[in-house]
């Protein structure tokens, strides 16, 4: 009984402080030679920073003005390799409406010009792109042309017109119904955004849509925009400014600037854009808010236009009809630091850029005085950096042919590589033991007899 009382009590000694130290020591001393260990032999390494401490790991990466870009491997993968095929205007009975109007007489060339300019853009660089493909059963994405904004402009083509040829283009494609349209491309390049098509959300709510508009809730229920399938674009700068060269305006040096800011457009009725033609007539010193006319006899020319714009330190940016506007693109070819004035507005390749380094965003609800004082209180030497790494990334702006490095085609590509799919669903599909696509009859994909029904 002795010796077992005599053992308990040597298991349970208190430890003595000097125990409690040498334990520390030796768990603080284990602690950072593990991470020193992990440092030296892990094979992942930190990101590249550049002189103004920001990381670029997962930034597209431009350089030489424009003249070589790369994109991040993470998430993009390190080469564009996808295959599209565009359908022709002449395979899909209805396709020509929505290119041309009810009576033909709408020309591509009319439509290229102007802010909806994409539409057509982007169709011709796709008929000449390396990635195009011609044969259906190799393609993983599927481009579907029409120009509807700028034929209901024009009068080609009513609202109700548009959708019901919508409709009758989608059913002659077996395509569209095998993937649920998860593969199909659509451009809506306008502030109304797929609503231009008034069953977007019956028939092509899983397609990828393209789009310089990412908010239109202001009159409709629901936003056509979702961030993980669709893409914003850049919205059409005219070509005369961004080609590479002698442009049709240049910049001017900041000291040469007359206005601290500047806004350019019509009041439109909207809160944003009559509070900054108020401040402008409250302090013309500082902020230039012409009276511009964009038709009639005085109408404003684009090379005025520019010459305007080019004219300030700052480029404002309110919302319109919708939450993005041109004018955000179009000072970057003025070196004309974008101030956005649009709480919801969504802007490109939000993956790789870091719009801080580029513009300001500014609370829309606080136009007034204090925006100018504090546009005032930058100096110009950081307006100057922002500039710079404006005038790196404005080549994504460019719709430019695949022989020119850096694009806004070119970041396209490399959104749309994301959205491939190996695996197609829908709700029309099914499939067997052996692999082979059927629908509700049991009928096999290549047996599918137009028109087909949509998913």
């Amino acid at each position: 009984m002795g010796s077992s009382h005599n053992n308990k009590s040597r298991i349970f000694t208190p430890c003595t402080r000097t125990h409690q130290i040498g334990a520390l020591l030796l768990v603080t001393t284990t602690f950072f030679l593990t991470r020193l260990f992990d440092q030296s032999f892990s094979p992942c390494h930190s990101s590249p920073v550049n002189q103004d401490g920001i990381s670029h790991r997962n930034h597209v990466h431009i350089s030489d003005g424009g003249r070589s870009i790369s994109w991040p491997e993470r998430g993009y993968g390190s080469h564009l390799s996808l295959k599209i095929y565009v359908y022709d205007e002449n395979e899909l009975d209805g396709l020509k409406l929505l290119l041309y109007g009810r009576d033909g007489a709408i020309s591509a060339d009319s439509c290229v010009k102007g802010q909806w300019g994409t539409q057509v853009k982007i169709h011709r660089l796709l008929l000449q792109s390396r990635f195009r493909t011609k044969k259906k059963e190799e393609a993983d994405l599927f481009f579907v042309p029409a120009y509807a904004k700028c034929v209901r402009m024009m009068g080609g083509l009513n609202d109700k017109e548009i959708n019901q040829t919508y409709v009758k283009v989608l059913r002659q494609m077996p395509y569209f119904r095998r993937s649920g349209g998860r593969d199909h491309i659509f451009v809506f390049p306008s502030g109304a955004g797929a609503h231009l098509f008034k069953s977007w959300a019956t028939f092509i709510n899983r397609s990828i849509i393209l789009t310089p508009e990412g908010d239109r809730t202001d009159k409709r229920d629901t936003s056509a925009f979702n961030t993980w399938k669709d893409i914003i674009i850049p919205g059409n700068v005219d070509d005369g400014m961004t080609k590479r060269g002698l442009t049709l305006v240049q910049p001017l040096p900041l000291s040469k600037r007359k206005y601290l800011a500047n806004y350019l457009g019509r009041a439109q009725g909207k809160v944003g854009r009559l509070q900054l033609i108020e401040l402008a007539n409250q302090y013309p010193d500082q902020l230039e808010s012409p009276d511009l006319k964009f038709k009639g006899p005085e109408k404003l020319g684009k090379i005025e236009y520019f010459q305007h714009l080019r004219n300030a330190k700052f480029c404002l940016a309110p919302r319109g009809e919708s939450s993005w506007t041109l004018r955000f693109y179009e000072s970057f070819f003025v070196e004309c630091v974008p101030v956005i004035l649009s709480d919801e507005a969504e802007f490109p390749f939000q993956n790789v850029i870091d719009y801080t380094q580029i513009s300001i965003k500014w609370p829309s609800s606080r136009i007034g005085r204090q925006l100018l004082d504090y546009l005032a209180t930058i100096p110009d030497e950081h307006i100057e950096q922002m500039i710079a790494h404006g005038r790196q990334i404005r080549c994504l702006w460019a719709y430019a042919p695949e022989t020119e490095p850096c694009s806004a085609m070119q970041g396209i590509m490399w959104e749309l590589q994301r959205k491939v799919r190996q695996f197609h669903l829908s709700a029309e599909t099914f499939w067997l033991h052996n692999g082979s696509i059927v629908n509700r009859d049991l009928v096999e994909f290549n047996n599918w007899k137009l028109p087909v029904r949509l998913p």
